[in-house]
């Protein structure tokens, strides 16, 4: 699975970034619980969002509840993340992983990085204040 974020870029507090996150080849991102995940300079990687492949599985960090919506596309074959409201402390680069295998139980540990296998290459999300 080959996973590619795109969507970033400089925006100002309070303003709004839609982030997507696509699959390449043959692959459908519709079977896998995927996430996203940021890291702003000098922190370590944290949980930002996931949904499970089967409907009604999703949950966000406590940072971001309420301002940002994860979802999927199937028609497009992609996973977005919907920011409002956006702060400066969301500059970050942020990354959507998936999961090892479809069709997997959407565990209690969907914030945690090793619960995801396959990782896409980042997008820069500034917020300047």
């Amino acid at each position: 699975v080959q996973l590619q974020a795109s969507g970033g870029g400089l925006v100002q507090a309070g303003d709004s970034l839609r982030l997507s996150c696509a699959a390449s080849g043959r692959t459908f991102v519709s079977p896998y619980n995927m996430a996203w995940f940021r890291q702003a300079p000098g922190k370590e990687r944290e949980f930002v969002a996931a949904i499970g492949w089967s409907v009604g599985k999703i949950n966000y960090a406590e940072s971001v509840k309420g301002r940002f919506t994860i979802s999927r596309d199937n028609d497009k074959n992609t996973i977005t993340l919907q920011m409002n409201m956006l702060k400066a402390e969301d500059t970050a680069v942020y990354v959507c992983a998936a999961d090892r295998e479809p069709l997997t139980s959407y565990s209690g540990r969907y914030d945690k990085s090793d619960a995801y296998h396959y990782w896409g290459q980042g997008t820069l999300v500034t917020v300047s204040s």
